[in-house]
């Protein structure tokens, strides 16, 4: 081993040499302590500044909390203030102050609506919510004519713009399948429902907005008037400003809803009936799927809402163990309408469906179109509501969409119970491609939602931790197959995923940022653009 002399030497050298490594990373250490600390410090006397604004809202400094909370229940960023705007030029005074104050600050600002998001992506860690809701504005106005169309606050949720239009015969074309949400979110997202494939999305839906820029400039926009400022903050993550107002396209409403749901043992007969039933001019209103794995008893839950066609095939069916895959559709109709139910049953008789899983149900057009809500009173009663949801929705190419089915459902899915797995396919021709959304680049494309509820405190397959294991599995295999999936509602953790998530679009879209939020103010929980230092990655 040596001499004492030689060893005590030995040790030495080792230690100098731990110490020099270790003197650069303490240092840097410390340099980003101080660099947290001191932006922390700027963010405070940024909210101090904004004390001093003439607002006819106001700021609340105290019991924040919640604002660090969505729908998600996965990421938590407290900020430290939150504007309970009155008016347009609240939010614009606001951010208009913070975008004067220059580019030092790593002060953020965003929009809060209903808090629904999924990943923080309404959050600012240290910085400012504007709760949308509080945004008061003109009334909601309700015009008629040969293009009729509703003005709304950003703020305003689908619900009450649903009962407000029928009031006048109307409604809009394309909705979210839950209606408590707010005009500003789904806009700066998609807004995406069984009605897509028809109408398109609601961002196909839109002839006008009011947007409050990352400047502060308050700027009306459509097609015709700042048309840049209008495509771009349509699907564009409230990347380029708030949406303030919209005008959304309205058409006259039905009555009533004939509801129809129906089986497949092969999720090839499945696809070819969903695609079937998009490509027809006349069709059914709504057309959306869903993958059902390891389900008994699945028929007889449906009998609290629909009827079926056969109760004694009913009764001999056994879904256990298999995956099936159901086709949902509805068609929207007025009670004197015989002719209307007389094409369903034309529609039916075209397709390969199991006979005796035929359930059919009439209910009215709000009962129909807030039904997710129904479900959602159920799961607050049960305490399962306000737990984590680590949802993953995928937009997948037709050409790639049985390869898919095969792997996840038939692999990486071992149950289901997690949550609804949603299936349907959309016509691109209904979407708009100069808007801020990314699609597949084929002329029908898929949307298939995973909507997992993670079990607080569990550690099976109930667990966060498993349910986010299972979702990076589907994604790795879109990945290796490279099957050119895009998100929906999407979340990277780095600016060279979400390049590649925008493609050739990319440049156009980093552009736009740099002309309507220069300083990056806006919509960080998104983590697109961002400094390296940014506390809230």
């Amino acid at each position: 081993m040596g001499s004492p002399s030689r060893f005590c030497e030995h040790v030495l050298k080792i230690s100098s040499l731990i110490l020099l490594i270790c003197i650069p990373q303490i240092a840097n250490l410390c340099c980003c302590n101080d660099s947290v600390t001191t932006s922390k410090i700027q963010n405070h006397e940024m909210v101090s500044s904004l004390q001093t604004l003439a607002l006819d809202g106001y700021l609340s400094m105290e019991d924040n909390e919640h604002a660090a909370n969505d729908f998600g229940n996965i990421y938590h960023f407290p900020p430290l203030a939150i504007l309970y705007p009155e008016t347009v030029y609240d939010i614009s005074r606001t951010i208009k102050h913070i975008y004067e104050m220059g580019s030092g600050s790593e002060f953020k600002v965003a929009a809060r609506g209903h808090g629904h998001s999924l990943q923080g992506q309404a959050q600012a860690n240290q910085g400012l919510v504007i709760n949308m809701k509080s945004l008061q504005g003109k009334e909601m106005k309700v015009h008629g004519g040969e293009m009729p169309y509703v003005d709304v606050s950003g703020g305003e949720l689908w619900i009450n713009i649903l009962h407000e239009t029928l009031k006048h015969g109307l409604a809009p074309k394309s909705w979210t399948d839950y209606l408590y949400l707010t005009v500003g979110g789904t806009l700066s997202n998609a807004g995406i429902s069984g009605q897509a494939f028809r109408h398109g999305p609601q961002i196909n839906n839109v002839y006008q907005l009011q947007v409050v820029t990352g400047k502060g400039e308050i700027l009306t926009c459509s097609k015709n008037q700042n048309s840049d400022l209008f495509y771009s903050g349509l699907g564009g993550l409230g990347q380029f400003g708030i949406i303030t107002r919209a005008r959304i396209s309205l058409e006259p409403a039905k009555k009533m809803v004939k509801w129809i749901r129906v089986l497949y043992s092969k999720f090839s007969t499945f696809s070819t009936d969903q695609e079937y039933l998009i490509s027809l001019e006349n069709t059914f209103d709504y057309i959306e799927g869903f993958v059902i794995k390891n389900r008994s008893g699945l028929l007889n839950n449906w009998r609290s809402s629909f009827n079926p066609k056969d109760p004694f095939q009913v009764s001999q069916f056994n879904s256990d163990g298999k995956t099936l895959y159901c086709l949902e559709m509805a068609k929207y109709f007025n009670p004197d309408e015989t002719e209307a139910m007389n094409h369903v049953e034309s529609l039916l008789s075209a397709l390969s469906y199991i006979p005796s899983t035929l359930f059919q149900s009439e209910v009215s057009f709000v009962e129909f179109l807030d039904r997710v809500h129904i479900s959602s009173i159920k799961l607050r009663e049960k305490g399962l509501w306000e737990v984590p949801h680590p949802w993953l929705n995928l937009l997948i190419p037709r050409s790639k969409i049985h390869h898919f089915a095969q792997e996840v459902f038939g692999k990486i899915l071992l149950d289901s119970s997690n949550g609804p797995i949603l299936i349907y396919p959309v016509n691109q021709s209904r979407w708009n491609s100069e808007t801020s959304f990314v699609t597949p680049e084929e002329d029908v494309f898929y949307l298939v939602a995973f909507l997992s509820s993670a079990i607080p405190f569990s550690t099976g397959t109930h667990s966060l931790e498993n349910i986010l294991t299972q979702n990076k599995q589907i994604l790795d295999f879109c990945h290796n197959a490279q099957l050119e999936i895009k998100q929906y509602l999407p979340f990277y953790s780095s600016q060279e995923e979400w390049r590649a998530h925008f493609g050739p679009r990319w440049e156009l879209f980093a552009q736009r940022k740099s002309t309507y939020d220069p300083l990056a103010l806006l919509a960080p929980g998104h983590r697109i653009f961002q400094k390296a230092s940014s506390t809230s990655r």
